[in-house]
């Protein structure tokens, strides 16, 4: 199973958040420079539809963050 990363899509006013394969976040980052228009993202929810000419920006996730004990 591939990896997940958690992203979060800035649309104005509003944020939507998305679990996505990296292979689905590097088409979206790209639909995002080439422009305008639809794009169908295919996230872990399922298939969400962005107007590109609303999305003001990508956050991305860094690594989750962990509580307890590290044995060495």
């Amino acid at each position: 199973m591939a990896d997940k990363k958690k992203v979060e899509i800035g649309l104005g006013l509003q944020v939507v958040s998305a679990r996505m394969t990296q292979d689905e976040l590097a088409r979206l980052r790209q639909a995002v420079e080439a422009g305008e228009g639809w794009f169908d993202l295919e996230t872990e929810d399922g298939t969400l539809m962005l107007n590109l000419a609303v999305v003001v920006f990508l956050k991305v996730a860094g690594a989750p963050h962990q509580v307890g004990f590290r044995q060495e």
